[in-house]
């Protein structure tokens, strides 16, 4: 069988506790913060002298920021949400200037937010379905609505909050699926076996099979 790894998100509605969800909104309002005082960051420089701000002069700035007394609150929450706010940028950025994108624009409380954690910032058992963010001190009641691939292990997990005020949860994992040419050979060969094309009404039955 011929198979390929791709990653695939899967997205689940969740419940926080009262301590959970204060957390979680420190944090989306953290991650914003950060994204848009790095946006501001870029275009202001580019705007004033056209300097280009990287990635890495966006991050040295994300550190000084935690040490200054106005926001030294960005300590409260886990580091990794506000670092990959500073990627999304920096994608939002390659993006534009590769014309598959929009140029990047602020963003606003009241869309919601979204914050996400790699490996290293959450915990994952895959027995007991059970998924621990940084700092946290039990795991998210969320709604199974499907089964995670066998074995799966998140290499990432993306906490969003919509204008509704409903919490959900990404899942990125990797798995196998099977390529478009086994895909192909397989309908061929059920085509051949019952005369009929797969998904089509049993009626549209191919001439040769009459």
């Amino acid at each position: 069988m011929s198979t390929s790894r791709v990653q695939r998100a899967y997205r689940f509605r969740f419940y926080p506790t009262a301590e959970q969800e204060n957390l979680l909104r420190h944090t989306l309002g953290c991650a914003r913060l950060v994204y848009n005082k790095a946006l501001a960051l870029r275009s202001q420089a580019w705007t004033a002298e056209q300097r280009n701000v990287t990635y890495r002069d966006t991050s040295k700035a994300l550190t000084e920021w935690k040490r200054s007394e106005e926001l030294r609150f960005l300590n409260d929450v886990s580091c990794v949400p506000l670092q990959q706010a500073l990627r999304h940028l920096q994608q939002a950025y390659s993006a534009f200037f590769d014309h598959t994108g929009d140029f990047p624009a602020f963003k606003r409380k009241s869309r919601g937010g979204a914050a996400t954690f790699t490996r290293y910032a959450f915990t994952w058992d895959s027995g007991k379905r059970s998924l621990k963010l940084a700092k946290m001190r039990e795991p998210l009641a969320i709604v199974w609505s499907r089964t995670l691939p066998a074995n799966a292990i998140p290499s990432s997990v993306t906490v969003t909050l919509d204008a509704a005020q409903r919490w959900a949860v990404s899942i990125l994992v990797e798995e196998e699926v099977r390529t478009l040419e086994h895909r192909k050979r397989r309908r061929m060969d059920l085509v051949h076996e019952h005369g009929t094309c797969p998904g089509k009404n049993r009626t549209e039955t191919l001439k040769t099979s009459r």
